[in-house]
């Protein structure tokens, strides 16, 4: 089974920005929609963004709170997905994590996701 562990997170001043690495092992990521998902404290996982697998068409879904501010990709040579974070905002404060599996069409929930890496803080403060 795939195995994913995320990077880059940690603590910006308002507007700033970040990016953020979703590395996979043992298997490869293109074969898996993936997903980014932020918890914050007190509230429930969200969807943030995700992306379907490369043979299977359709563009990455955003949540709306997020639109025209990230932006998900993909580096296949590298074996990872990316989440890049513009214009951050205070309330894109939590724990943000990267879940595979194989989604078709996916509609960025948890429950679509098996797979999950441990996660990483990102927190927007000044």
């Amino acid at each position: 089974q795939v195995q994913l562990v995320e990077s880059g997170g940690g603590l910006v001043q308002p507007g700033g920005s970040l990016r953020l690495s979703c590395a996979g092992y043992r298997r490869t990521l293109d074969d898996y929609s993936v997903g980014w998902f932020r918890q914050a404290p007190g509230k429930e996982r969200e969807g943030v963004s995700c992306i379907s697998s490369s043979t299977n068409a359709g563009s990455p879904y955003y949540a709306d709170s997020v639109k025209g501010r990230f932006t998900i990709s993909r580096d296949i040579g590298k074996n990872t997905v990316y989440l890049q974070m513009n214009n951050l905002k205070p309330e894109d404060t939590g724990v943000y994590y990267c879940a595979a599996d194989w989604v078709s069409r996916p509609r960025c929930r948890t429950y679509e996701y098996d797979y999950w890496g441990q996660g990483t803080q990102v927190t927007v403060s000044s």
